[in-house]
This record gives structure tokens, sequence and C-alpha cells, in this order.
């Protein structure tokens, strides 16, 4: 059994790819397994992937992974984990790249732990710009449980970072059915997932590793693209609530999920002049009929704890929706 595998999915990234797969090499290690998924692309990636599983087979182990048809990133992701076969998982992204050893880091220091995950920090990139984003949990090198780092509400908290390629992931959460994302999503994919990772795994851990070059402003990536895709948002935190309200701590943990899908809906509202017009007029729709699904004796107390600004906008959402229903 390979000590570690890492997931990196590909989809249109000629210009990138390579960057990615430098830093795969400097990293290798024979008891590593890199799992490469090519998710349909249409421009060289393919190409460029095929040589690099040839010239990485010298130094680590590879599988490479063609799709039939673009699933999107979760469906890449999970192609990725049902073909690994490692101890330890860990994901990557085609378009970022990681710092030399890296990965040999990030192993030693979950198997010192003895954890079921740990997260790690990491390095954004725009252009040649630099800046270190760090885990929202300060305390560091401890195992805790999971479950206690979700709260509190009005606070940046784990589930907060979801960024799935920032940490590791032992074996034992993919047997529990905890690793996976949910089929089809196209954007937002980690928020179910680290949610439910949160609740339903027994131990974890922050460490101070930087290591994963993030790069932003990719023209490809759906955070650039105002089309239907970025809708799938809505789909996934419809998930994140419905989970959470099933709880046995729903109480504690539905406001902090509530006001996560707020915050988020009121952001994608300020940056609206960047979707196409049918889609910016299903995004309104689509909001105001989530806002209108909430628990809304909750959903209350929920924008008294807002700024003034997206309490507002979002009250205005949840007026019409009120309006809209009445009126039909």
């Amino acid at each position: 059994m390979p000590k570690l595998s890492v997931i990196v999915p590909f989809y249109n990234v000629q210009q990138y790819a390579p960057d990615m797969l430098r830093s795969l090499r400097v990293n290798a290690r024979r008891d590593f397994e890199f799992v490469l998924v090519d998710d349909k692309s249409k421009d060289e990636t393919p190409a460029i992937l095929e040589r690099a599983a040839e010239e990485l087979s010298d130094v680590a182990q590879v599988r490479l992974i063609r799709h039939e048809e673009n699933g999107g990133l979760a469906t890449a992701r999970n192609t990725g984990l049902d073909a690994a076969t490692g101890e330890y998982l860990t994901f990557l992204d085609g378009d970022d790249w990681i710092a030399p050893g890296y990965l040999s880091d990030l192993v030693s220091a979950i198997e010192d732990l003895g954890c079921d995950f740990i997260r790690t920090d990491h390095v954004q990139t725009t252009a040649r710009a630099r800046s270190v984003h760090r885990h929202p949990l300060g305390r560091r090198d401890e195992v805790l449980d999971p479950r206690d780092a979700i709260l509190p509400a009005h606070r940046s908290t784990s589930v907060d970072y979801a960024y799935a390629w920032a940490g590791a992931y032992h074996r034992r959460l993919l047997d529990k059915g905890l690793l996976h994302f949910t089929h089809g999503l196209r954007t937002a994919e980690d928020r179910p997932w680290i949610w439910k990772l949160h609740r339903e795994a027994e131990s974890f851990a922050v460490v101070s590793l930087l290591g994963v070059f993030y790069r932003r402003g990719v023209a490809s990536s759906l955070t650039q693209i105002g089309d239907v895709r970025q809708l799938d948002f809505i789909r996934a935190f419809d998930q994140v609530i419905e989970e959470t309200a099933a709880d046995r701590d729903a109480d504690r943990l539905l406001p902090k999920a509530m006001r996560t899908y707020c915050a988020i809906i009121a952001h994608h509202l300020s940056e609206i002049e960047k979707f196409e017009p049918e889609v910016a007029k299903q995004l309104r729709i689509r909001s105001a009929a989530a806002i209108k699904r909430m628990p809304q004796d909750q959903l209350g107390d929920v924008l008294d704890t807002m700024d003034l600004r997206r309490a507002s906008k979002l009250r205005r959402l949840r007026r019409r929706a009120t309006t809209a229903k009445a009126a039909a």
C-alpha cells in the first residue's frame, strides 16, 4: 500500500499543468501514488499528462485516468478517490503547485499526530503577488474534536476554511464514506464536504505547514466565470442546511450553517454584475427561494448578527420571496 495518494484533477489547464507536474516530481517518493485525472480537457492538457505520467513513473507510482465526459471538480475528485490505494490521501488542483518536500512533511505531520485528518495553511498567489492564508484555528499541533471547531457562529471557523487540498486524510475516513464529494457539483463542492467531515470524523489537528501555492485569477476557473454553474453554491448549501438540521446538535450548529449561507448569498448578490443577465435573474430568484426554505424562526436571529449592509440586502430578498408567495 502506498503511504500517500495525491489526487489531482486537471481540466483545460495546459498553461499551468507543467508547474503542478514539476512540483509533484520534486516531491516524489517510491511510496507515493499520484492519481492524475483528466476531466475531458479540450486543450493540450491530455498530451501533457501523458508525457508527465511516463516521466513520473520513474520516481513514484502513477495512475492516469481519463474521463469520457466532463464531470466537474467534485466528480473528478471522486474518480481519484475510487482509484487511490494509499494509507493517507490528499488533494491538489491542476492549476496550483506545491513546494519541494511538502508532501513528505504532510505525511510526517499526520503520522506524528495520529488523527483522522490534518489541516494546513497555504499561500495564495495572484500574478506575482504572494500572501499567506492561515487556517482560522489558532491552536496548532494539538489533536481536537472536529465537531468542536465548527463554532462559534459569528466568527470564521474550520468549516469556513473549506479547501480540500489544505490537508491530509487517513484512509479510514474514506472507508467510512466521509471523503467523497457530492456528485456533479460545479462550485462550492468543498462546503458540504468540510461540514460532513467536521460533524462525523473523530479527530483532527491544524499544523503550521506551508506548501500549497493556490493560484487565483485563473481565467478558466469558475470563480472567474459568471455562468449558471456558479449557482451550484445554492445546491451545496442546501445540502449543508439539510444535513445539519438532522444532526444531534442541530440547535447549536444550524445558526452557523445558516449564517454562512446568508453571507455567501449576499456576496454573490453584491457581485451580480459579473453574471450573464439570465443567470443574474436566476440568482435573485433562487436566492430568494433559498432564504424562504431556511427555518424562519431562526433566520431573523441570524440576520440580526450580520452587518447592516448584508442584513438589509437579505431582508429585502426575504420580503420579496414572501410577497411573491402571497401573490401566487
